[in-house]
C-alpha cells in the first residue's frame, strides 16, 4: 500500500475549512498531492489511499473538485470523533431545531434567522450549496458556531466568550462531545467517551485515550495517528508532502519505515532549516516538483546521500490553443515574482513593440487575489507607461464584450495593458488557450504556466533555461532586457518562428506525458524496494 499524506491545512491549524461559496478563493487548491493521487487513481499504478491528518468536515467536496471523489482516505478526525459514515447526505436548515417564531430573511449571501425582531443566526452555505456552518448570537454577540460535516451532521461547534472564542467542541456522529480544544491549546477528553476508532478491512476496535487531559491537538493527533500506523505493514509505503506543521510528528511515527517526501514550489523552505533536512535526510526519497526545487535540494548539506528525483506533479498533453483564431496577439507576462525594476524596464520595452504593433496586447498574470489587486497593477503600470511617454490609458480594464476604445472621441485610445487573475487550474488553462506568447521574467518560471504552454505549442521568452523551455527550440533566452522587444518581435512578426516553436512545444511535451511521469514513480517505488507488496491486496486502514 501507497499512503499519501497531504499539507491541506489552514494557516498553521489542524484543519482545512471549507469555504463560503461568495468568498473568493485565496489560493489554488491544486498542489503536488492533488496531482500525484489524480495520477494513481487513473493509471492503477499501485494501490493507495490517503491519509488525512487535518479537520475537514467538507473533505468529500474537495475531492469531488480534484477529480478525486473515489479515492479511498483515512481521516484522524473521524477516528477522533468515531464517525461510520462514508456517504454525503442532504442536510436542510430547515430540518434544525429553531424556535417557534422564527424568520428567515433570504439575503444575496447568507440567510439570516430573525427572532423577535433580534438577529438570532446567520446560516452559510458551500460552493455546491451544502449547508456549512451556523452562527448563532446572543444580545448581539456571537455565541457559537456550529460547523456541519457533508454527511449530513454537525461536526464542531465553537463556544465564542464576550466575542472570542473559548474552545472548540468535537462531536460524534449522535452529538456526543469528544473533545474540547480550548483557546490556550490545551485539550481535554470527555470522560463519558473517552475512545477512538481505528477502523481496517479486518478488525474495527475502539481504543481509549492515553490521557484525559493533552497539552495540545498535536498531542492528540500523534497517539490516534500512531495507533493507526500500528496496524500498516512494514513493507507499506509513505509519500508525505514536505510541510512544517506535520514533518516532525510523521519523523517521530513513521521512524524507519519507507518513505518518500514529496518538495512542491515554495511551500516550505528548506534553506537553513537544518531540522527539516535532518528528518528529510533519514527518507528514503525525496521527489520535487521542478528542476529548481531538485538543484535546491541537491545543495543542502547532509541531503547529498538521500535519493532524489525531479518528477513534475502536471503532465503534458497536446491541447492546441485558439490564439490564432483571435485578431489580437496576446502576450501572457506573469508579474507576482517580478522586483519593482524588472517590471518597470519590461513594460516599457513591451510599451515600445505595442507601438508598432497594433495587434498585441499584454495581459498580466496574477495568482495574487488580494482585494484590488488588479487596480494596484494597473496603477503601476500606468504609472510606468506616462513615465515612459506613453499613454497611461493603455493600462486598463476591459472584458469579451466591451469594445476597446471610447467611441464618444475624436482619437479613441485602445486598451492595452489588462490583468488575468488566475487562481485554480481551470481558469488558468482558459487564459493560456487565447495566448499568443509567454513572457516570464521571474527568476524561477511558473511551472503550471510553462507546462501549459508546452501542451498547447505557445513559445516562451524566459530569462533561465528549463526543463520545459529549450532556448532555439521552443523559446529564447532573455538575459539583456533590452532586447526583449526583439525576443516578442521575433514570434509575434514572424508565423513562420511561431510555428517552428510550435512544433518543438510539442515534441518536448512528448517527454513529459502521464506515462512519462508513470514510468518515474513505478522507478522510485522499485528503487525503495518490495515493490510488489503494495500491490498484493487491501491492508492497513
Amino acid at each position: 500500500m501507497l499512503y499519501f499524506i497531504p499539507a491541506w491545512y489552514l494557516k498553521d491549524e489542524w484543519k482545512e475549512d471549507e469555504q463560503f461559496w461568495y468568498r473568493r478563493r485565496m489560493k489554488t487548491e491544486t498542489d503536488d498531492t492533488v496531482k500525484q493521487i489524480q495520477l494513481f487513481q487513473r493509471n492503477s499504478i499501485c494501490e493507495s489511499k490517503i491519509l488525512l491528518l487535518s479537520y475537514a468536515p467538507n473533505f468529500r467536496h474537495f475531492l469531488h473538485r480534484q477529480s478525486a471523489f473515489r479515492v479511498p482516505y483515512w481521516s484522524v478526525f473521524d477516528a477522533i470523533q468515531e464517525v461510520g459514515r462514508k456517504k454525503q447526505a442532504v442536510l436542510s436548515f430547515h430540518n434544525l431545531n429553531w424556535p417557534g417564531d422564527i424568520e428567515f430573511i433570504y439575503t444575496p449571501f447568507s440567510i439570516i434567522a430573525m427572532l423577535k425582531s433580534e438577529r438570532y443566526a446567520k446560516i452559510e452555505f458551500g460552493e455546491y450549496g451544502n449547508l456549512i456552518q451556523v452562527d448563532l448570537y446572543r444580545n448581539g454577540q456571537i455565541s457559537r458556531k456550529n460547523i456541519y460535516d457533508d454527511r449530513g451532521f454537525i461536526s464542531c461547534t465553537s463556544v465564542y466568550e464576550n466575542d472570542y472564542k473559548a474552545y472548540d467542541q468535537y462531536l460524534t456522529e449522535k452529538g456526543v462531545w469528544k473533545l474540547c480544544h480550548f483557546a490556550d491549546g490545551h485539550v481535554v477528553i470527555n470522560p463519558q467517551s473517552n475512545q477512538y476508532l481505528i477502523r481496517t478491512p479486518r478488525v474495527e476496535k475502539h481504543i481509549p485515550f492515553s490521557k484525559n487531559t493533552y497539552g495540545s491537538m498535536e498531542e492528540v493527533i500523534e497517539e490516534v495517528f500512531g495507533a493507526a500506523v500500528d496496524t500498516t505493514l512494514s513493507t507499506d509505503i509513505f509519500c508525505a508532502a514536505v510541510h512544517g506543521q506535520h514533518l516532525a510528528l510523521l519523523d517521530r511515527l513513521l521512524a524507519g519505515r519507507k518513505m518518500i517526501y514529496s518538495v512542491f514550489g515554495k511551500r516550505f523552505p528548506l534553506e537553513g532549516n537544518e531540522a527539516a533536512l535532518e528528518i528529510l535526510s533519514r527518507g528514503n526519497y525525496i521527489v520535487t516538483d521542478s528542476e529548481d526545487n531538485l538543484a535546491l535540494v541537491s545543495r543542502q548539506k547532509g541531503l547529498e546521500h538521500t535519493s532524489k528525483r525531479n518528477i513534475p506533479p502536471y503532465d503534458t498533453r497536446i491541447d492546441s490553443g485558439i490564439s490564432q483564431q483571435l485578431n489580437v496577439q496576446k502576450i501572457l507576462f506573469p508579474v507576482d515574482h517580478l522586483t519593482e525594476e524588472i517590471l518597470e524596464t519590461a513594460v516599457t520595452y513591451m510599451a515600445s513593440y505595442l507601438k508598432e504593433n497594433q495587434d498585441a496586447r499584454v495581459h498580466l498574470f496574477t495568482r495574487n487575489v488580494e482585494f484590488n489587486r488588479e487596480e494596484m497593477l494597473l496603477r503601476r503600470v500606468s504609472e510606468i507607461l506616462k513615465r515612459g511617454g506613453y499613454p497611461p490609458q493603455w493600462a486598463g480594464k476591459t472584458t469579451e464584450n466591451e469594445l476597446e476604445v471610447l467611441l464618444d472621441e475624436e482619437d479613441p485610445i485602445p486598451i492595452l495593458f489588462v490583468v488575468e487573475n488566475c487562481v485554480d487550474e481551470l481558469s488558468v488553462n482558459k487564459c493560456v488557450r487565447e495566448q499568443r506568447l509567454l513572457v516570464d521574467l521571474a527568476d524561477t518560471p511558473d511551472l503550471f504556466l510553462q507546462i501549459s504552454c508546452v501542451s498547447m505549442g505557445i513559445p516562451q521568452v524566459l530569462r533561465v533555461a528549463t526543463q520545459y523551455m529549450h532556448p532555439g527550440k521552443n523559446g529564447r533566452l532573455n538575459k539583456d532586457l533590452t532586447r526583449l522587444g526583439e525576443d516578442i518581435r521575433y514570434y509575434l512578426d514572424s508565423l513562420s518562428n511561431w510555428n517552428q516553436a510550435s512544433i518543438q512545444s510539442y515534441k518536448l511535451g512528448k517527454k513529459h506525458t502521464t506515462q512519462y511521469l508513470i514510468k518515474q514513480w513505478k522507478e522510485v517505488i522499485v528503487s525503495i524496494g518490495n515493490s510488489t507488496s503494495i500491490t498484493a491486496g487491501k491492508r492497513g486502514f
